[in-house]
């Protein structure tokens, strides 16, 4: 009796951990350039163990930009631990996209004031994925993916270290 109340207490437990995502991806860089507007700029880095970088440069903080934010320095580089259940979603998004079949480059350069994604993906396999996209359009889930990963400059806990 007491190894089936030991078991039945064994597979409760184990059953209230989190499930996580093996990811096959070791690191995750996603980097938003200017536009002739206020679009954010920013690069951010996040590793398999869901630590990251986002170094800010502007138009990240405040839901008002001007101007004047071209002449201030840029918003520095911060540190955090990606939330677990956001770390899943965004490897699902991932494997949803098929990264190692995606084209190198999207969007056309006819329009000259948007903004470029540059998406760079190393796998455990050792090899990487690098795609450019002028206007962050490239497919329906590439757009998806780039606004989960946008959204995470201000849903996730950020340390300024610089």
């Amino acid at each position: 009796m007491k190894y089936l109340l030991g078991l039945c207490a064994f597979i409760f437990l184990f059953s209230c951990t989190p499930q996580t995502t093996n990811s096959k991806y070791t690191k995750i860089e996603y980097q938003a350039g200017a536009c002739f507007g206020f679009c954010p700029v920013f690069k951010m880095t996040i590793n398999a163990d869901r630590t990251a970088i986002f170094e800010a440069e502007h138009f990240n903080f405040n839901d008002k930009p001007s101007k004047d934010e071209f002449s201030k320095p840029r918003e520095g580089t911060f540190t955090g631990t990606i939330k677990e259940k956001d770390y899943n979603k965004l490897i699902r998004l991932l494997d949803g996209l098929d990264v190692k079949n995606l084209k190198d480059k999207y969007g056309s350069r006819n329009i000259t004031d948007l903004s470029t994604a540059y998406l760079r993906i190393n796998f455990n396999d050792g090899t990487s994925k690098n795609v450019e996209d002028y206007g962050k359009r490239g497919s329906e889930k590439l757009s998806e993916v780039y606004h989960f990963i946008e959204d995470l400059r201000k849903n996730q806990e950020w340390t300024k270290v610089q």
